[in-house]
């Protein structure tokens, strides 16, 4: 099933569908994982899908963040709410996750059984840190937090980064996270 496809008229809102559809007119099961990507992007960047840019152009929400992912300026366009709130482990699988739902090509994008499995995966990223209490919080530079935690895992073993009260980090969890109703999953 997951090689079958649909050839038809599509309408749909711009910014969601499928690269592939544009190009072949024909919709698949990955097309729906480029969508999810999309929201993906939403819920970190705080902005809808389609952006209005300078001089009235929109420009593709997901095109822009793979932009900026590529040339490293994620942290430019990320939600100001979630700055200093998200683990860097959790905030960089997440990430991971929503990139790997926007591929152009279908074939190289997850499952949704897969993306499933890698949003509960940075849950318990997002938990261990809140547990550990020694975490990465996104801020100004994410590639250099990465690097930081990294040669501390391997280095000292004490993390340097910034940290909060055990109910400061609960609170912006279950902030984060509130509307997953089972967060346990399956």
């Amino acid at each position: 099933m997951s090689n079958a496809y649909i050839s038809t008229v599509v309408k749909g809102s711009f910014g969601y569908l499928d690269p592939e559809y544009y190009r072949r007119q024909q919709l698949s099961v990955k097309s729906d994982v480029y969508s999810f990507g999309v929201v993906l992007c939403e819920v970190l960047c705080g902005r809808p899908a389609a952006v209005r840019m300078v001089e009235r152009r929109q420009m593709s929400l997901a095109e822009w963040a793979k932009t900026c992912h590529r040339n490293g300026t994620l942290n430019e366009i990320i939600d100001p709410c979630l700055k200093g709130k998200v683990a860097g482990l959790c905030f960089n699988k997440f990430v991971e996750i929503a990139m790997s739902c926007m591929h152009d090509n279908g074939i190289e994008r997850p499952s949704m059984a897969d993306v499933v499995s890698e949003l509960e995966f940075a849950l318990k990223l997002q938990r261990s840190a809140d547990d550990d209490m020694d975490f990465n919080i996104v801020e100004n530079n994410i590639c250099e937090d990465e690097v930081a935690f990294i040669k501390d895992k391997e280095g000292s073993g004490k993390s340097e980064q910034s940290c909060a009260t055990d109910e400061s980090i609960k609170l912006v969890s279950e902030t984060i996270f509130s509307k997953i109703n089972n967060p346990d999953g399956r």
